[in-house]
């Protein structure tokens, strides 16, 4: 009998401490899981979008987040890691990129604002405008579709080529090339430092902005407002409606956000939200 009783003590310690063991292992994994639900992690270029980013930190913060930026140097990865799941957000592209890219890949992505818009511009090191162009002239361009066929459509609307009437351009749809200019397709990034290799370049305004170029000072040809390449916050279709998401959207369309864009660019880069 006595055998009997001490079993079964025995059996309810070892029940016991089992028991706190596991729910002091669930009480640590919830800690965790609370923790890292209060942290926003988006990709970013570096310029603009991580300066507007981390002027917005303290909106973020208000709410309760905390907000993990990352930096990218190209326009490939920050989709793969956002499709991934290792960010939250991403803040680099336009619509007709990011449209682009889920139809190569088929990410589940989508966005939630339009945030701002980085007129395209034409650089050129010993050009003072276009029409100082001589014949078999080059002129670089982005590699990517979307921004290659952006560039295209820049170069038509200032009148120095024609071009078939496609939605997204490339070389082969120029139709008429009167000065002859060759066309180099490079990486955009890596377009402000071919600029003095080429009679002129067509550059993004974030890579632009990194090189000290001033789209509004320094351009020969530049994008009108009108233009349709507003970059946006873009998220998974899984976590649009996520309260992180939400917060993040409020912050980057919101008034502060507006009046740090207009001070601080000075109309190289305009807010797309009112």
């Amino acid at each position: 009998m006595k055998l009997k009783k001490l079993l079964s003590l025995g059996l309810a310690v070892i029940i016991s401490v089992s028991a706190v063991g596991c729910s002091s292992s669930k009480d640590k994994k919830d800690d965790i899981e609370a923790s890292e639900s209060k942290t926003i992690v988006v990709g970013a270029s570096s310029t603009p979008h991580a300066e507007i980013l981390e002027e917005i930190k303290p909106l973020v913060e208000a709410k309760g987040y905390d907000l993990d930026i990352k930096i990218f140097d190209d326009y490939v990865m920050p989709n793969t890691a956002l499709s991934e799941g290792s960010l939250d957000a991403n803040y680099f592209q336009h619509i007709p990129y990011l449209e682009e890219t889920i139809s190569q890949k088929g990410y589940k992505l989508t966005y939630t604002e339009k945030i701002h818009l980085e007129p395209m511009g034409v650089y050129s090191k010993t050009l003072k405008n276009l029409e100082e162009l001589s014949n078999n002239s080059k002129i670089a361009i982005p590699n990517d579709p979307t921004n290659g066929s952006r560039a295209i459509q820049l170069l038509a609307d200032n009148g120095l080529i024609k071009v078939s009437d496609h939605d997204l351009l490339t070389i082969k749809d120029i139709t008429e090339n009167p000065k002859n200019i060759e066309f180099v397709e490079v990486e955009a990034a890596q377009l402000p430092s071919v600029l003095e290799d080429v009679d002129a370049a067509v550059i993004n305004t974030n890579y632009a902005l990194s090189a000290n170029l001033n789209p509004t000072k320094d351009a020969i040809a530049i994008e009108s407002s009108d233009s349709p390449y507003s970059n946006i916050l873009a998220c998974r279709e899984d976590n649009k409606d996520s309260e992180k998401i939400k917060v993040l959207s409020e912050a980057l369309t919101s008034p502060e956000a507006k009046a740090f864009i207009e001070e601080k660019y000075k109309g190289s880069i305009i807010p797309s939200f009112e």
